[in-house]
């Protein structure tokens, strides 16, 4: 989970724009964002229904984030992060009819400016194109297998939390997490379960409590056990199960599936090789493979679609994504990886190069998929 305030409140954003099986909307505009920690200027706050492309330039001293949300600040629709100071980072996106909310942020603190977006109604002539049809239903279909695996999986390692098998459930943790951390962009999505089942310790306000994943990994790791783990278990399994009963009826557009896997290659690079989701089990490396797995699932699904729209691109990804998944493999142990503190300054710093040279150019898909 990332570490921001928008996550304490937020709820299911994916059936927010119902443009499922469709081609991209016929509008198609160019917004420039320009923002540090202390501003955030919109070119225009008013557009028609379609395709629109936010151009976020960040000439803040820090790293930018920049969100499109339901018009309640009820859910994030789409974002962009780890734009470092001087960079401009493009975000591509299908907006409905109906009023949003952008949010310019920087990760090191600084004011959260927001603001509306107010999408009138164009040219929405809708042509289904089997290609992308096709694409999100595979993808879509994946993300209910993984949310049932991740179910299943966690079912065992919450019976072994309850039976006080410390180290069974050590043994699971890792490898249940992966079928998270896999749709990650989706799970986050229900905002309101999404704190509850993966918040790291001191990303809640003040009087919220901290469940979920994170506080039994410390219990586990850390504290030994507490009186409080029994029930701190069987609410997660009772948040997955909730979590699967919501992705049984989303819908998602092909524009969200491109985000998505940019999403996870950012959760990557601004959480995973940093060391700081599984502070006290060390076991980055199962998070870091599944984020890049989820990414490379939705090139996989879209392969078609983009050898019609950019063949280049698409043998650039497969290329860079081949070269990370290699330097990934040199770290397995068995069924598994190092603990990340067994990595090397070195070896840290290569592992985080290559997601930078994937990061860059899947950037583009989603622009390239909706042409």
């Amino acid at each position: 989970m990332r570490n921001k305030k928008l996550a304490i409140a937020l709820i299911s954003t994916f059936t927010a724009v119902s443009l499922t099986g469709c081609a991209p909307l016929a509008s198609d505009v160019r917004v420039s964002v320009t923002q540090d920690a202390n501003t955030c200027e919109l070119s225009q706050t008013e557009l028609t229904s379609g395709v629109a492309t936010f151009v976020i330039q960040n000439i803040g001293d820090t790293t930018a984030e920049f969100y499109i949300l339901n018009g309640n600040d009820d859910g994030i629709l789409t974002e962009i992060e780890n734009i470092g100071a001087g960079l401009t980072r493009e975000l591509t996106v299908e907006l409905a009819e109906g009023t949003y909310r952008y949010s310019c942020e920087q990760m090191d603190g600084g004011d959260v400016i927001r603001g509306e977006l107010e999408v009138a109604k164009g040219n929405d002539s809708k042509v289904v194109d089997p290609t992308t049809e096709n694409a999100i239903a595979e993808y879509t279909e994946f993300v209910r297998g993984q949310a049932k695996t991740l179910l299943n999986e966690t079912r065992e390692f919450v019976n072994a939390v309850k039976a006080g098998d410390v180290e069974l459930a050590k043994s699971l943790y890792a490898s249940t997490r992966v079928y998270w951390e896999r749709i990650e962009p989706v799970a986050e999505s229900f905002g309101d379960l999404d704190p509850k089942m993966d918040a790291r310790e001191g990303d809640l306000d003040p009087g919220v409590a901290w469940t979920g994943w994170h506080n039994l990994e410390k219990q586990l790791w850390v504290s030994g056990l507490q009186s409080d783990a029994g029930s701190i278990a069987d609410l997660l399994l009772a948040d997955t199960q909730e979590l699967v009963n919501r992705i049984d009826s989303v819908e998602l557009t092909i524009s969200q599936m491109g985000n998505g896997a940019k999403e996870l290659l950012d959760e990557v690079a601004t959480g995973k090789v940093t060391g700081e989701e599984e502070r006290y089990s060390h076991t980055d490396l199962w998070d870091f493979e599944a984020n890049v797995f989820g990414a490379q699932k939705v090139l996989e699904v879209s392969s078609n679609l983009l050898e019609q729209r950019d063949p280049a691109l698409l043998a650039d990804l497969e290329t860079r994504f081949a070269a990370l998944n290699t330097e990934l493999d040199k770290h397995r142990v068995g069924d598994g990886f190092k603990l990340y503190t067994e990595l090397s300054a070195t070896e840290v710093s290569k592992l985080a190069g290559l997601v930078e040279a994937v990061s860059e150019p899947l950037s583009k898909m989603t622009a390239a998929l909706v042409k």
